[in-house]
């Protein structure tokens, strides 16, 4: 076990124990708590009466934690995990189960939005499920509510849960308020300081009220170390081998076996990652209430998130390159073999190519939805909801240049999770290199929801109620990709002049060269704006879901036995019909399809509170839900990814069932008169129908894709991962969550002002992942068996400083390909810090610090080989600023 695993379990112990410690009683003068513990009080009433299982945070909980996105807000939620790229959360995990499967909802209506990362590694342009959380500053939102278990009045569609967004509207102040936060951040893998600035304003007028939030900053990130592209088993032609080599050894090497073949990685990669990020969110609420027994709202959200890249590569990788079978100039002198891997080499002889690449991308949302209650008798009430969202995730500009320098050596190391080179030649000599090749590629995802639902309450007396309603969504998603790859090494490398080159000019493992992106395409006039015949085939298409729901519960709210009994039974229903437009495979060409497909089912829900004591609450659930599949599991073809040492086909099944769960959950909560509580907890998810992959090697003219998207020299017999989703064998989750909070209210002054705050899940799940006809166990993917919180926090009148740690162990982020069993990321443990200081009651200093230890991510491919993949980091990032209350 990590330190960091054992100090994280240790201080959760304490906290637990804490936790449970009741202080004698005595009469108390009643005072109002602010700040930082105010707000955990608010989200520890809100989970004390809540009858199913959640957690919020609340208020200036949120506003006071240090992140720079909403998703890093949420990593503090019991059985929340985040994943983070270029310096930043995210996307979401919750109780073991990936993004796809957690519901996102604002202001009560379902939304999706989608950016992407620059890392191919990680998805690079995603159409998923999986909503971005870094798309808005956390700042914007006054509540987030994580529910866990599901009820027949909540919408279907997260099998782990929904996250529920709330802005803050006008008649949740008694009056005037406005505040103004402004920030200066900066990181050590930048020179940079960059902006953070805040404000709200909002009023009341009788029985109406106006608000307008906004949240508006940049960050300059610098994300770099070492990636392969893959490993991937090669076979070395005789001649390639030099008299170095043992001849066991080259046997091995020349094997075109794949029982013996052995594995190598592919391009040996130091790179960067530059992004200049820019984030807009303004926040808009109307309130009318004419009489007691009714009210109406507007609420409008407007995000903006640009992305401004430039990543920087030096990869083994030119004509005569280690990029799959060795057959050209290159010449192995030396190597260390480890099983049937290739951990070590010495090459000469090598077209050494680097890469430098300008992407500028945007993503903008919009939701405008409109609510009214109205109260018609006083048992019987109505509340109705209509919205529309969009997001609109543009890639316009994508545009790399590849400068390649010939017959050059280089030795690279691959035993340690941090590989390293050595070159035989100064790699930031201008002279050495010449133009081989530019790409341009364009990418466009849109989602649209459209969503109204009624709801009505009828209280049958004072102890029992029945609520019901209908509801109408209409999700639909559209995307392309587009690319244009012009090669300029036939027959030669291109000599350009040396004002078109430059000496990477950020952060990175090494210096070397890389080409000028604007002044290279504007001296050779490619094209650098795409049209629809670039478009890749397959990556073109539409999914329109339309579903049709209704829901009855009853709801209970009484006395038994002198305990406290909350509860709710139910059943919701739903139908959908979904069609899928694009390209279908027939096997040796593409034709454009139509595919429609229903589906529908009953969902039947319960959840149980009893109130054993004031102080304690046992909880149970039992219900079933669905989640809908990835949206590029519903392609009717499928994406193209070429490599010169093979590639991949990820294809679509628009016919693929809903993944679903039957789940069960219990729990216990102490609550000790909010000086803290404690809560444990199992859960266990049956997932019925559950999606998994399929993946074969076949030859690229067995995909049904045109060979002209073949890389020059490959041929349709080049090797190809054919990838495609099945609705698989079930799998089951398991877990434990515990979570605490404890003011240390009964230590002597001055630490009666320390608190801790804390939590621990535990999460086991399994899939059958089929590879090449043979079923293989893998974890879930994204799952995390361990993931913990833990906030040390001082409060006293007049400042206060709070140090937060997020620990996740490894997950499965990827099936994996060519023979290697999964693709990982490695465990991580991030340490926060946040400061602050009041001048007076109204202005505050602040000061934080994100990613203390500069927390590296490391991912490997191989279950049980590990290679290693990717080891980059991102720096720590601190910020210093004010807020002032009007």
């Amino acid at each position: 076990m990590t330190k960091s695993k054992l100090m994280t379990g240790s201080a959760l112990s304490v906290l637990l124990i804490c936790a449970a410690h009741t202080a004698k009683a005595q009469d108390v003068e009643t005072v109002t708590v602010s700040g930082y513990r105010g707000s955990l009080e608010k989200a520890q009433d809100l989970k004390h009466n809540s009858v199913g299982s959640e957690d919020s945070i609340v208020s200036d909980d949120i506003a006071e934690f240090p992140e720079l996105n909403l998703a890093e807000s949420l990593q503090r939620i019991p059985g929340v995990a985040i994943t983070r790229d270029a310096g930043e959360g995210r996307q979401i995990t919750l109780r073991g189960l990936g993004p796809d499967f957690t519901r996102t909802q604002l202001n009560g209506m379902e939304v999706l939005s989608n950016t992407a990362s620059g890392m191919d590694n990680r998805g690079n342009v995603s159409r998923t499920r999986s909503f971005d959380f870094s798309m808005f500053a956390s700042e914007l939102f006054n509540r987030v509510t994580v529910q866990k278990s599901y009820a027949a009045d909540q919408d279907e569609g997260g099998i782990a849960g929904t996250v529920q967004l709330y802005t803050p509207k006008p008649f949740d102040y008694d009056g005037f308020k406005a505040v103004v936060s402004a920030k200066g951040l900066t990181n050590t893998n930048t020179n940079s300081v960059t902006p953070r600035v805040v404000g709200l304003i909002s009023d009341r007028w009788g029985d109406f009220g106006a608000l307008v939030s906004v949240a508006y900053s940049q960050n300059d990130s610098n994300e770099y170390g070492y990636r392969n592209w893959g490993w991937s088993q090669i076979t070395v032609g005789a001649k390639n081998i030099g008299p170095g080599v043992s001849a066991a050894d080259a046997a091995r090497l020349e094997s075109t076996s794949p029982a013996t073949q052995l594995f190598a990685p592919q391009a040996e990669s130091p790179s960067s990652w530059y992004t200049h990020r820019e984030r807009l969110g303004i926040t808009s609420a109307l309130q009318w209430q004419p009489s007691d027994r009714l009210q109406f709202g507007i609420d409008g959200l407007y995000g903006h998130l640009a992305n401004n890249r430039d990543d920087y590569a030096l990869a083994s990788a030119g004509t005569n390159g280690l990029t799959g079978n060795v057959s050209g100039t290159q010449l192995l002198n030396s190597l260390t073999i480890q099983g049937n891997t290739i951990t070590a080499a010495n090459w000469s002889h090598v077209d050494m190519r680097s890469e430098h690449n300008q992407e500028n991308d945007t993503t903008d949302f919009y939701q405008i939805s409109g609510h009214a209650d109205y109260q018609v008798t006083d048992d019987f009430s109505a509340k109705a909801m209509f919205g529309y969202s969009r997001s609109n995730y543009v890639l316009p500009d994508f545009d790399k240049v590849f400068l390649e320098a010939q017959n050059q050596s280089i030795a690279y190391d691959a035993r340690t999770a941090n590989p390293s080179n050595v070159y035989g030649f100064n790699t930031a000599d201008p002279s050495q290199w010449n133009l081989m090749r530019m790409d341009t590629q364009e990418n466009g995802i849109t989602n649209d929801y459209v969503n109204g639902k009624l709801d009505f309450d009828w209280k049958l007396d004072s102890d029992n109620s029945f609520t019901f309603g209908a509801e109408y969504k209409k999700f639909a998603n559209a995307g392309f990709t587009r690319t244009n790859k012009v090669f300029h090494n036939v027959p030669t490398d291109m000599a350009i002049p040396a004002n078109l080159k430059d000496v990477v000019p950020v952060n990175s493992v090494l210096p070397y060269v890389v080409g000028d992106v604007d002044a290279t395409y504007a001296y050779i006039g490619q094209i650098r704006n795409l049209n629809a015949s670039f478009d890749v085939p397959g990556s073109d298409f539409d999914v329109v879901e339309k579903t049709l729901g209704g829901y009855a519960q009853y709801n209970l709210n009484t006395r038994l036995w002198g305990m406290g009994v909350r509860a709710n039974v139910g059943v919701r229903y739903f139908s959908t019909d979904l069609t899928s437009a694009g390209m279908l495979n027939t096997g040796t060409t593409l034709v454009p399809v139509n595919i429609p497909h229903h589906y529908n089912d009953l969902l039947p829900a319960g959840n149980l509170a009893v109130d054993i004591t004031d102080d304690m609450v046992w909880r149970a659930s039992a219900n079933r839900n669905i989640s809908r599949p990835a949206l590029s599991d519903l392609a009717a073809a499928g994406s193209l990814t070429t490599a010169p040492f093979g590639g991949t086909v990820s294809a679509g099944n628009p016919n693929l069932r809903p993944f679903m769960a039957d789940s069960l959950e219990t729990s216990f909560d102490y609550y000790d008169d909010h000086r803290g509580y404690g809560s444990i907890g199992v859960f266990y998810k049956n997932m019925e129908s559950f999606i998994t992959s399929q993946t074969t090697v076949e030859p690229y003219s067995a995909t049904g894709f045109p060979l002209s998207f073949l890389l020059p020299g490959q041929t349709g017999s080049v090797p190809y991962n054919y990838t495609a989703p099945i609705n698989g064998k079930g799998a089951v989750i398991v877990g434990l969550e515990a979570a605490g909070q404890r003011d240390f209210d009964f230590l002597p002054a001055p630490f009666n002002h320390l608190g801790v705050e804390g939590n621990i899940t535990y999460a086991d799940g399994n899939t059958p992942v089929i590879f090449s006809g043979n079923a293989i166990s893998l974890p879930l993917s994204n799952l995390s068996k361990l993931t913990t919180n833990l906030t040390v926090y001082y409060e006293a009148d007049g400042w206060g400083v709070r140090v937060s740690d997020a620990y996740r162990s490894r997950y499965l982020d990827g099936t994996g390909g060519n023979n290697n069993i999964g693709d990982f990321v490695n465990s991580t443990n991030n340490v926060d810090l946040e400061a602050h200081y009041n001048i007076t009651t109204d202005l505050k200093l602040v000061f934080e610090a994100i990613n203390l230890t500069d927390q590296p991510i490391e991912q490997y491919l191989d279950q049980t080989a590990k290679r290693p993949e990717v080891y980059t980091q991102s720096g720590q990032t601190f910020t210093f600023g004010a807020t002032y209350n009007f």
